[in-house]
């Protein structure tokens, strides 16, 4: 099992598409060339959300007028939030890359190889329809201006330049396109390795569930010599399981400590995404068709996102809370004194669930979504009587 490259599973395409922007984590040492791209292709992200801001400044006090600008000025603050993370906790996502490849998270059979490639190919079937979504959002945003009467660019930001020039409309139109593409991108990258990183926690979970179903049953007509080296061989494989678990722990406890920041905004701020788009489609003013479309895929492609996060949460929760009713249905009843004591402790320790927390608080799961949902519609509700 030497060859098998769980990172390579779990994150080839983020890690691909990240490198391609230039926003993957950087060699050591880094090359002058490359820090150059990298900063350069943060400085866009971070003037669209500058420009956007002032936008902002400019027309707040108009409720309706705000709603359109803020969800996608939500949606980029969130990117720009996400990514700086990434880079800040650097060290943290190394450190995360070298475990995924440690001897103890290694596979020992084709079975925890299949557990492994399962677990990879749903996560990352549900993070490729969500960049599909996200893409197919910005490209409708991009047209909405070629069914306007009158010129504009594709999103209402302040803009250095004016739509009245055609060089100068042309400048200010590629700047937004390419720009929010690309945030699209980092958007998906970023999510798809903190999220595989959680599903990759489960997958070991369910590997360590195999590792003790294993454990070999001692049949009272074996020679004593073999009784005990049954004894010895099944004790060392529960010492394997213990070990592997708090590595679990270890690792998902480094990723919350990592993420839990981004988490906690993709929570809050799917409440104002939400919120603020379903204002934007009941305001009184006629929409273009494309804009609706655009902006009804884009509330679902957000929610899709925030409903990734929660259930990548519920996994590792669900997985791990039933391990040590697990434990208990090995063939313990057959084993040695040293071994019964050994379980004891361990499924005692076990006993609690492994979770990740948006901020340090919040459980990731099923339950919060729909709280999310709940929060979103009451908020709506308020201020579509105020509007």
């Amino acid at each position: 099992m030497a060859s098998f490259n769980s990172e390579d599973i779990f994150l080839y395409r983020p890690k691909v598409l990240m490198k391609f922007l230039g926003v993957w984590v950087p060699p050591v040492p880094e090359s002058v060339p490359h820090m150059i791209f990298r900063v350069f292709m943060l400085f866009m992200q971070y003037l669209f959300l500058i420009f956007q801001s002032i936008y902002i400044v400019q027309i707040w006090g108009d409720l309706l007028e705000v709603s359109q600008p803020f969800y996608v000025f939500f949606t980029q603050a969130g990117l720009c939030l996400k990514i700086t993370i990434f880079h800040v906790n650097i060290g943290n996502v190394r450190e995360l890359l070298s475990c995924m490849m440690s001897d103890v998270f290694r596979p020992q059979c084709l079975t925890h190889k299949n557990i492994l490639k399962a677990d990879a190919t749903k996560i990352k079937r549900l993070l490729f329809s969500f960049m599909v979504g996200a893409e197919l959002t910005c490209i409708l945003w991009i047209i909405v201006p070629i069914f306007e009467e009158v010129r504009k660019f594709p999103f209402g930001m302040w803009m250095p330049v004016s739509p009245e020039s055609i060089i100068n409309y042309g400048i200010g139109y590629a700047f937004q396109s390419v720009t929010i593409c690309i945030s699209a991108f980092m958007y998906f990258g970023v999510d798809s390795v903190a999220l595989s990183m959680v599903i990759f926690g489960c997958s070991q979970i369910k590997i360590v569930k195999d590792k003790v179903m294993g454990i070999s049953s001692v049949a009272y007509g074996l020679k004593p010599k073999e009784r005990l080296k049954l004894f010895s061989e099944n004790r060392k494989k529960l010492v394997e399981c213990v070990i592997h678990h708090q590595a679990i722990a270890t690792f998902t406890q480094l990723v919350e400590d990592t993420f839990h920041w981004y988490l906690l905004f993709q929570l809050t701020g799917g409440v104002g995404l939400t919120c603020m788009c379903a204002l934007w489609s009941v305001a009184d003013e006629e929409h273009p068709k494309v804009a609706i479309a655009s902006n009804i895929i884009y509330v679902v492609v957000m929610l899709t996102q925030l409903y990734i996060c929660c259930w990548s949460g519920h996994e590792l929760t669900a997985n791990s809370e039933n391990l040590h009713t697990i434990m208990y249905e090995c063939m313990w009843y057959e084993q040695d004194v040293r071994f019964k004591r050994d379980l004891c402790f361990a499924m005692m320790r076990m006993s609690r669930p492994m979770v990740v927390r948006a901020g340090h608080y919040i459980n990731m799961s099923r339950q919060t979504f729909v709280s999310v949902l709940r929060m979103s519609y009451s908020y709506f509700a308020v201020l579509n009587q105020v509007k």
